[in-house]
């Protein structure tokens, strides 16, 4: 069965034609030590019989301990990984959404591996508005045609 995610991507624009989205860097032993190709939009899998952008929403919250903005969600579209893994992301100008305050949502693994041991990481360890270039160059493969089809739309826009 295909895994289906949804996440939240917040863009906004600066003084100057700029624009920058909001970016979280996945947590984990995995990723500790990676900065390229290392950060995601704030996303989730779906529940069963789920709506996508109520778990766009929720996974937001899950993730970053703190609630979306109250704004006009509109959907991106659907992107596939080469896993085949399926995320719809959902765009919305976050012009007014601070990047602080957060309480990472938490995971549990085994750590080391093959040790019988657990331990609990955080989903993300911190998260940022950075231009969209530098974004396209540390969020992962699969979630970079969002981040163009953003361009695209923004460039339509102008």
């Amino acid at each position: 069965m295909v895994t289906h995610s949804a996440g939240i991507l917040l863009y906004r624009l600066d003084g100057e034609g700029g624009v920058s989205a909001f970016v979280a860097h996945m947590g984990g032993p995995y990723w500790a030590n990676k900065d390229e190709g290392a950060w995601s939009i704030p996303k989730g899998e779906l529940e069963d019989g789920e709506d996508a952008l109520d778990a766009a929403k929720r996974e937001f919250d899950e993730e970053l301990g703190v609630l979306p903005p109250e704004v006009d969600y509109a959907e991106l579209g659907t992107f596939a990984y080469s896993s085949g893994k399926r995320v719809t992301v959902f765009v919305a100008d976050g012009a007014g959404f601070e990047a602080d305050a957060f309480v990472f949502g938490e995971f549990e693994m085994e750590w080391p591996p093959r040790s019988g041991r657990t331990a609990s990481f955080p989903e993300v360890d911190r998260a940022e508005w950075m231009p969209l270039a530098r974004a396209r160059e540390r969020v992962v493969k699969g979630q970079r045609p969002a981040l163009d089809r953003l361009v695209e739309l923004l460039a339509q826009a102008r």
